[in-house]
């Protein structure tokens, strides 16, 4: 009988294997640096706020007088943020940004040599200056080293400079002036500039500004995309509320008898700050709208708290946490909001033009902010703070809530915009 024998099985053609693409990763290094350039601007920002008596004893003039070192910087960044990001729209960034911290250095470099407050004064406009052409450039530019998926992340690590400069940077620089002088404390930033400047040019990507003899928009026209201007009205008010109580945190610290603790409370606010960037930047790609709503919503709880129970050092130090973990993620936020609508614009530009409008508003509101308080504080003391924010606080939940397709949109996985 013969033996059957089963057909040979055919074999299978190999697996065609399919290239590995690498998953793209955020380069740290460069980010790190403009995370540096925030605390910089930053920090040269508030620096004078711990120096006051000593500056004041050697330039000639009253404390009230050189607390206007602070005004002025911040006058300087809201009147020439937006013409001046519309000069230099088709300037390559890296040597933008480069351009802008040389001007951090060569104004804190003459702050720290003048004995003569008119020249201090027109060091801190000029330092100023260099704020807003820096802090217009430093979102978008951190968004274009990213993928699009890492692009928050990518801007709360660039924006984790600011808690930084406001926690331990300028209790550090306070220090400084204490042991050695308040012109020393400059020119530490006058250093730490020139570093940063050498490693901007050894590690940051390049990326071309606009195209020349390509079409340029008015800076305005990104108020006509949908959601700019939600975003910029959130911004405008929910700065100024903070603004309003962090200005005046030491003589609020005073009244209730906590004025040897203000460092301390800087600290634990900066602490918190550090870990609202770190959830922000962690969950932003996905749940922007929650994560403002939340920003938001813990300052509100925060005031409530320093309205009610401000007779408590423990309940104190519960409404500066709460107040860091809500406030600390806002830059992040709102420059990501804006970004993003301003990228749905027809307008290449609008995202650039979006963020020196975002500028121009946050320090028109610190300004404000400043203003605002001390007139309040002259009518009816440091009592009044916690009220006023929780009363302004009030549009911008509403604006938030509102802005539920642009500005401020709900992502969802089918539609992470």
């Amino acid at each position: 009988m013969p033996t059957l024998r089963s057909p040979k099985a055919t074999p299978a053609a190999p697996a065609t294997l399919k290239p590995v693409t690498p998953t793209p990763k955020l380069p740290l290094p460069a980010l790190l640096a403009l995370a540096t350039a925030v605390f910089i601007t930053s920090l040269t920002e508030t620096l004078p706020a711990g120096l006051l008596p000593a500056m004041s004893a050697d330039l000639g003039v009253s404390e009230s007088a050189t607390g206007q070192t602070v005004t002025v910087y911040a006058i300087g960044t809201a009147l020439t943020a937006i013409p001046l990001t519309a000069a230099t729209a088709g300037w390559r960034r890296k040597k933008l940004l480069l351009a802008a911290m040389a001007g951090f250095a060569a104004a804190n470099t003459v702050t720290a040599v003048s004995e003569s407050y008119p020249l201090t004064m027109a060091a801190r406009f000029v330092a100023g200056v260099a704020a807003g052409l820096a802090w217009a450039l430093l979102a978008g530019y951190a968004r274009r080293m990213a993928p699009a998926h890492l692009q928050g992340k990518a801007i709360a690590i660039a924006m984790a400079g600011i808690p930084v400069a406001l926690s331990l940077g300028v209790p550090a620089g306070t220090y400084l002036g204490k042991v050695l002088s308040w012109q020393v404390a400059f020119l530490v930033m006058t250093g730490l500039t020139v570093g940063l400047l050498a490693w901007i040019a050894a590690l940051v990507p390049d990326h071309p500004g606009q195209e020349p003899g390509g079409a340029k928009t008015p800076m305005l026209h990104a108020l006509r995309v949908p959601g700019v201007t939600p975003v910029l009205l959130v911004t405008l008010v929910f700065v100024l509320a903070h603004t309003v109580l962090y200005t005046y945190i030491a003589t609020f610290l005073d009244e209730l008898g906590m004025g040897g603790s203000t460092d301390l409370v800087l600290l634990v606010f900066g602490a918190a700050s550090l870990v609202s960037i770190w959830i922000v930047g962690a969950l932003i790609h996905r749940r922007l709208r929650a994560l403002t709503l939340a920003s938001v919503l813990l300052v509100g709880v925060a005031a409530a708290v320093l309205a009610a129970f401000s007779d408590s050092p423990a309940l104190v130090y519960v409404a500066v946490t709460l107040w860091g973990l809500g406030w600390g993620g806002a830059p992040t936020l709102l420059q990501t909001a804006a970004g993003d609508a301003a990228d749905k614009g027809e307008a290449a530009d609008a995202a650039d033009a979006a963020q020196a409008m975002l500028v121009t508003l946050w320090n028109v509101a610190m300004a404000g902010g400043g203003v605002f308080g001390g007139i309040l504080l002259g009518l009816a003391g440091t009592s009044s703070f916690p009220w006023t924010i929780l009363l302004l606080l009030v549009p911008v939940v509403l604006v938030v809530a509102a802005a539920r397709r642009h500005g401020f949109p709900v992502r969802t996985p089918g539609n992470p915009a």
